[in-house]
């Protein structure tokens, strides 16, 4: 029994002791490498010491670091994204220039100076690019294109969807079966759109010359590609250009001088990486290797001397740093993981969609039969839950793969399921996916409030209880910074304490303080005060009012409230006379602004409805079929099959609400908290204990 327990124990001593090394090797030449690096480390008496492991591929070396059969090995950022997705492993270091970044360069998109694009309208343009498949001018901008929700690619068709997206463009490769011929429409030969240097427009010089040349209007290249080829650098066709005629493409939308690429940039390429077992010390193989590189004459970057180029480490190389991460998705970055991530599509050959009720089942059979009928892909299969906390179990247990919920359960969905967003609802028809802007909403005379703790003592008017603008947020932010705090979660008792008096539509309930009903004036008749959608204070327009007549000092609303109710928007008499400069905004960080500055000056941003999925599905292929399908099914589109519709089916809001323009991708917001925003999900922690917050966001 001694024995076997010391056997048991062997792997985890040897990882404490680390007294060598296994480096991973992939080729006759880099074992004959390894085995001069480890004789150099050897005689400079550098600790641990460094075995040699032989075998013949990046993906194989990675299996032996599964098997505790290797330690460590370096390998590019692609390969490292590659082995990422069946191998468990911690980086250990970068290799870098002398420059310490640890970049082997930046993709970017460059633009002639007197052109008016940017990246929200490249849409329709024409592209200039060094070589399908190639990293700079296809897999990065195609990638970020992808992923910021920009482009859709249905069923995996990447060319497809880039032909789509561009109006013509010269993609050097292209040529394959299925390729799109526009393309290559840009393209100049000799031989035309070859991967060569037969073709004019071919690789980075080639690109940007096809952007020189007007033949397209936009080149994604690398970041030194312009200067190679202006001032006086370059070929002769090159020759009188000027670096400063040109600019580039920044993500949020504005452009930079071709000299600022480390702001301005679609993604950064890392350099190769040292990949390390999970189970080992990354610290242990970073300080060998430095060392190796200070105390021994071994020349870790020069594989001449072997007969190969870029042997265990690339020829280019000049030093290792530290990594602040042993994540590898840190290490190489998001927009590059992303972008690689968008590229690296796989499809169901089903998208089983869960609904809610017998008319939400009519219409997604007749959703599937009209994807079908277009030959959208993935096929849409029909699966009943009993509930939204059902549907979103079965997501989670693989029986089902999508469901659209507003924002309450997209926190449900996120927090307790461990689901992300795929694609987003519009109801302006942008990309932003807001629906709209909690607010606080003051008299500007009231000279009183300032601060959100000075609404303590104060009176209130709210849209209704349970309801996001008007109860969820603001009760939630009030918890959040400790200026209530309930006792058992007895929300509404602490709420009573705060505001000396309010109108709060619906808490006209047993057990809940009456002064949340004591502003409150009834319908017309006097009668049902506090009944919620009775109450003539009910509602967004309804808590304006309440603000508005004096019955409270602030009125808690969605942004648009107060524009729909002044300036003669509301003809009703008790607006009529209204003006919107007569109302300012609250703001969380203890200041006021006037109401056109919403946008800055907000509780929360409440986010439209999502379509949830298990983050196993690449939420893009959701996106790419939808995207498509509103095409055909769209606002607008004249179809008999209508995706934003409900009223055939006897029902509202059915699988998307109808006040749906368009489906949009969900870019950067990856994550519940992302899609939500910092300040809603804070509101809803703090609300979680009360039951009845569910189901009433929106």
């Amino acid at each position: 029994m001694a024995a076997w327990c010391a056997l048991l124990l062997l792997p985890l001593l040897r990882t404490a002791s680390a007294q060598s090394v296994r480096w991973c090797t992939i080729s006759p030449q880099e074992l004959e490498k390894c085995a001069a690096m480890s004789e150099a480390f050897a005689s400079a008496a550098i600790r641990p010491t460094l075995e040699c492991v032989s075998d013949t591929s990046v993906p194989k070396c990675a299996q032996r670091l599964m098997v505790n059969e290797a330690d460590a090995f370096a390998a590019s950022a692609k390969d490292i994204y590659d082995i990422g997705k069946q191998t468990r492993f911690k980086i250990a270091a970068g290799e870098s220039a002398l420059d310490g970044r640890g970049t082997t360069y930046y993709a970017v998109a460059v633009v002639k100076k007197n052109s008016a694009i940017n990246m929200n309208n490249l849409r329709g343009k024409k592209s200039c690019h060094t070589g399908k498949n190639r990293t700079a001018g296809w897999t990065m901008p195609v990638g970020f294109l992808i992923d910021s929700g920009r482009m859709s690619v249905m069923g995996c068709n990447i060319s497809e969807g880039v032909a789509g997206f561009f109006n013509a463009s010269c993609i050097p490769g292209a040529t394959e079966t299925g390729d799109p011929a526009s393309l290559c429409s840009l393209c100049a030969g000799p031989s035309k759109c070859e991967a060569s240097i037969n073709e004019k427009y071919y690789a980075y010089s080639g690109a940007f010359r096809c952007l020189v040349e007007d033949a397209g209007e936009v080149a994604f290249v690398k970041h030194t590609t312009v200067q190679e080829n202006t001032d006086g650098q370059g070929e002769t066709w090159a020759q009188g250009l000027k670096s400063t005629d040109y600019e580039l493409l920044c993500p949020d939308g504005t452009r930079s001088r071709v000299t600022n690429y480390e702001r301005c940039h679609l993604v950064r390429v890392p350099a190769r990486g040292i990949v390390v077992r999970s189970e080992f010390d990354p610290a242990v193989v970073y300080n060998m290797l430095r060392e190796g590189l200070l105390k021994s004459e071994f020349e870790v970057f020069s594989s001449a001397s072997f007969g190969g180029a870029n042997l265990l480490f690339s020829d280019s190389s000049a030093t290792f740093i530290e990594v602040a991460s042993p994540n590898y998705v840190d290490w190489m970055g998001h927009a590059y993981y992303d972008a690689l991530r968008a590229m690296d599509c796989t499809i169901p050959a089903h998208l089983r969609w869960c609904v809610l009720s017998g008319a939400e089942q009519e219409k997604c059979v007749d959703m599937a039969q009209a994807f079908d009928d277009k030959a959208l892909t993935p096929k849409i299969q029909c699966i009943y839950g009993h509930s939204v906390d059902d549907c979103m179990q079965k997501i989670k247990n693989k029986e089902a793969d999508a469901i659209t919920v507003d924002g309450g359960y997209i926190y449900t969905a996120g927090s307790t399921y461990g689901l992300v967003p795929a694609a987003g609802e519009s109801y302006t028809g942008d990309r932003d996916g807001t629906v709209y802007y909690a607010v606080a909403v003051l008299r500007k005379s009231n000279g009183d409030i300032r601060r959100i703790a000075d609404l303590r003592g104060k009176t209130s008017c709210h849209t209704g209880y349970g309801r996001t603008a008007g109860w969820n947020v603001p009760i939630g932010l009030l918890i959040e910074r400790s200026l209530i705090r309930p006792q058992k979660c007895q929300v509404p008792l602490a709420v009573g304490g705060f505001f000396k008096a309010s109108c709060v539509p619906g808490a006209n309930q047993d057990g809940f303080p009456v002064n949340l009903c004591e502003k409150c004036i009834g319908d017309m008749d006097g009668k049902n005060a506090c009944v919620r959608d009775k109450d003539r204070y009910d509602g967004y327009s309804g808590a304006f009012r309440c603000l508005a007549e004096g019955s409270g000092e602030v009125a808690f609303v969605k942004h648009s409230t107060v524009f729909q109710n002044t300036d003669g928007n509301n003809t009703d008499p008790w607006a009529i006379n209204l003006k919107s400069s007569q109302f300012q905004l609250l703001c969380p960080r203890e200041s006021r602004a006037e109401v056109t500055q919403y946008r800055e000056c907000n509780l929360a941003r409440v986010a439209s409805h999502a379509v949830m999925t298990r983050p196993d599905i690449n939420h893009h292929a959701i996106f790419g079929l939808l995207d498509r399908a509103q095409k055909y099914y769209g606002k607008g589109a004249g179809s008999e099959f209508d995706m934003f519709g409900s009223s055939r089916y006897g029902g509202a809001d059915l699988i998307f609400k109808d006040s749906t323009l368009s489906i949009i991708g969900v870019a950067e917001k990856k994550t519940y908290e992302q899609w939500l925003g910092p300040q809603y999900v804070d509101a809803l922690k703090a609300m979680e204990c009360n039951s009845s917050m569910s189901g009433n966001f929106l």
